[in-house]
C-alpha cells in the first residue's frame, strides 16, 4: 500500500497538480489538507476517472477543510471535531485489514507565539491538547496492538533539523519549545512512531515545506518539516519506504507544502 499526504492549498486550484501527483506516484491512499472548498463543490469527478472512486470529503469554503481518496472502499468513515468549532480538520476513515487512518490539519498558530496575546496560537495549542486527550483515552495505552496511522499537515517542526535553522526559530510559531512538547505529547499518547524518520536519520535535514515569501525557495532552502506520517508499532514491521516529494514545489502554481509518501509493505 502506497500512502501520500499533501497540504495542497486549494484543491480545485491545483487539481492539475493533483493529477499529476496520482499519475506519478500511483498513490493507493491520498490525504489531502486545506482543500479549501465545500464539499458540494470537491472536484470527485477528476478523482474517479484517476481511479479514486472512494472518497471522503470535510470541507468548508475557502478555509480548512480535509479529505481521503482511495482505489478500495472504506470500512468505515467519520469526521471529529475539536475546540467546540466545525472547522474541518479531522477525517478518519478505516481501511481494508482494519487500519485506522487519521487525516489532520492542525491550525497554524498565527505570529505571535503566546497565547494570551494570540488568539491563534491558544486555539493551536488546545486543538493538541484535546486530540492527544482523545488519543490518550480512546486509542493509547488502552489498545496498544491497534494499527493505526495519522497523517497531515500537524503545522509543528519538531527536531532541530527539522528546520533551516533551530537557533533562528526557536521563538518563531511552528518549531517553539511549548508546540515542540505538545507535538511529542500528542505522539506519545497514540503510541506513535514515525514513519519518515524512520528511514531518514534525525540527524538529516529534511523540510517539506517552504514559504511563499522566498524569491528563490531552492536556493535559500529555508524550509521546515510540518507535513507527518506516523504508525502505530503494529504497523512498523510493515514500513517499506518514504519520500518527500522535495521537486514538486518547484511545479508551476505549486503548493508551498510537498507530498509525503510511506509505502506499505501488506
Amino acid at each position: 500500500m502506497r500512502l501520500v499526504t499533501w497540504n495542497i492549498n486549494s484543491v480545485r486550484l491545483r487539481i492539475g497538480l493533483v493529477r499529476r501527483l496520482l499519475k506519478q506516484a500511483q498513490p493507493d491512499v491520498l490525504c489531502l489538507q486545506e482543500t479549501k472548498t465545500p464539499d458540494e463543490l470537491f472536484p470527485r469527478k477528476a478523482f474517479e476517472t484517476l481511479g479514486y472512486r472512494h472518497m471522503l470529503v470535510h470541507g468548508m469554503k475557502g478555509y480548512n477543510g480535509v479529505a481521503i481518496l482511495a482505489r478500495e472502499p472504506f470500512v468505515s468513515s467519520g469526521t471529529r471535531a475539536w475546540c467546540a468549532r466545525k472547522d474541518c480538520r479531522h477525517a478518519v476513515v478505516e481501511l481494508p485489514g482494519g487500519i485506522e487512518l487519521h487525516n489532520i490539519y492542525v491550525p497554524a498558530g498565527g505570529d505571535i507565539p503566546d497565547p494570551d496575546e494570540n488568539p491563534k496560537f491558544k486555539h493551536k495549542l488546545q486543538f493538541l491538547d484535546e486530540l492527544t486527550a482523545w488519543f490518550a483515552a480512546e486509542r493509547g495505552g488502552s489498545n496498544p496492538g491497534r494499527p493505526m496511522i495519522a497523517v497531515g499537515d500537524l503545522n509543528v517542526a519538531p527536531l532541530e533539523t527539522d528546520v533551516w535553522s533551530h537557533k533562528q526559530l526557536l521563538k518563531v510559531v511552528s518549531h517553539t519549545p511549548v508546540e515542540v512538547e505538545r507535538l511529542g505529547k500528542l505522539q506519545r499518547a497514540g503510541g506513535f512512531v514515525d514513519a519518515v524518520r524512520h528511514f531518514v536519520p534525525p540527524e538529516e535535514r529534511l523540510y517539506t515545506w517552504w514559504s511563499y515569501r522566498a524569491h528563490d525557495w531552492a536556493a535559500s532552502d529555508r524550509g521546515r518539516r510540518l507535513d507527518h506520517i506516523w504508525v502505530t508499532p503494529p504497523l512498523v514491521g510493515a514500513l517499506a519506504q518514504a519520500r518527500v516529494l522535495r521537486d514538486s514545489r518547484g511545479w508551476d502554481k505549486a503548493s508551498d507544502h510537498v507530498p509525503v509518501i510511506v509505502d506499505f509493505s501488506l
